[in-house]
């Protein structure tokens, strides 16, 4: 029976917190390892801070900038009402980071539209966990659900997750944009669904 969408979130939350610092190092390290080879130079790649237990680390960041043309970072805010908006973007400069909301770090402004996600070749989401056919599940807060729908068709859309958090089915919802490829630190890139670029499996 596949559990519902807060269950997972609890499980997946609660083994996250249980690992020590050096299962993240090693894994941040792997993770690094595989997108050396993903990142060519001159392209856009839109990614994040990882906070808290989440796959990665703000050095693996620092190396994709090293080799790609741009990283744009998300800037969440939610509007006058309480709902979460589409992420705004902004270049990512190491060492130039502030405090923003939800406990995330963020570049200053000026800040980019939503829609400058388009730009990007590649395009890193946090998960907590993704299945076989690209169904990614989140904190449940929404914003990269209102952004996703954004991207440029021909981008690579890769949730970030460790290796078992890579799942046979996870719930789906109409409006979930599917992801195009997982990426763990044992596993590598993992091509979902029925998308597939050439070169990557």
């Amino acid at each position: 029976m596949t559990p519902t969408k807060s269950q997972a979130r609890v499980a997946i939350l609660a083994v996250r917190r249980s690992l020590n610092e050096q299962t993240q190092e090693r894994e941040s390290t792997q993770l690094a390892g595989h997108l050396a080879a993903l990142i060519r130079p001159g392209i856009t790649v839109c990614a994040y801070i990882p906070v808290g237990s989440e796959p990665g680390s703000p050095a693996l960041v620092d190396d994709i900038a090293g080799r790609a043309g741009a990283v744009l970072l998300p800037v969440a805010r939610e509007g006058e009402d309480g709902t979460p908006q589409p992420l705004r973007w902004a270049r990512y400069v190491p060492g130039k980071l502030v405090a923003a909301p939800y406990g995330l770090r963020e570049p200053e402004p000026p800040w980019l539209t939503p829609d400058a996600v388009a730009t990007a070749e590649v395009v890193l989401v946090p998960a907590l966990a993704v299945d076989r056919a690209g169904t990614r599940l989140g904190r449940g807060a929404g914003f990269y659900d209102r952004t996703l729908a954004l991207v440029n068709p021909a981008a690579m859309v890769i949730a970030v997750v460790r290796d078992d958090e890579l799942v046979d089915d996870l719930p789906a919802e109409p409006h979930d944009v599917r992801m195009t490829h997982a990426l763990t630190p044992g596993r590598g890139l993992v091509t979902l669904g029925n998308r597939s670029h050439p070169g990557n499996a």
